[in-house]
């Protein structure tokens, strides 16, 4: 990466494909055949079948530039996916948490203003031990 990738900030929009694409390299290592679904429309952002399309799991990849906040919306109805998994420093040194939507339910943190919440997950909830690098909790695709 030169000094000008390092130094610039980069789109949100390639933030997110770098994450994506980046998931997608991992679980296909582990045997799992992976098929990004439509940017930005609502659902998992990846779809993943085993070798004998026995066993189908849905993805929600969350990209990060920096170790930063998850935003998660303004309810937590729309987790989704089987697996969440959470890229941050993407662009220096990524970093994987792999998480399930019941961790992300159980782990977030909201505020409420003017009669609306908003929910995130911090840095300190999903960069633990248990979640970094936890591809094993999500299985061989073989």
């Amino acid at each position: 990466m030169n000094d000008k990738t390092k130094n610039s900030k980069l789109d949100t929009q390639i933030v997110g494909n770098i994450g994506m694409f980046y998931a997608c390299y991992h679980l296909s290592l582990r045997g799992w055949n992976v098929m990004p679904t439509s940017r930005n429309a609502r659902g998992v952002d990846i779809i993943a079948y085993n070798s004998s399309a026995t066993e189908y799991i849905g993805v929600q990849v969350k990209t990060l530039s920096n170790r930063n906040a998850v935003p998660l919306g303004n309810s937590l109805e729309k987790i989704m996916g089987d697996f969440w998994i959470i890229i941050d420093k993407v662009s220096s040194e990524p970093r994987v948490f792999i998480l399930l939507p019941n961790d992300i339910k159980g782990l977030a943190k909201y505020n409420e203003k003017d009669g609306k919440r908003s929910y995130w997950l911090n840095p300190q909830e999903y960069d633990q031990p248990c979640f970094a690098d936890a591809w094993k909790s999500i299985g061989l695709g073989f």
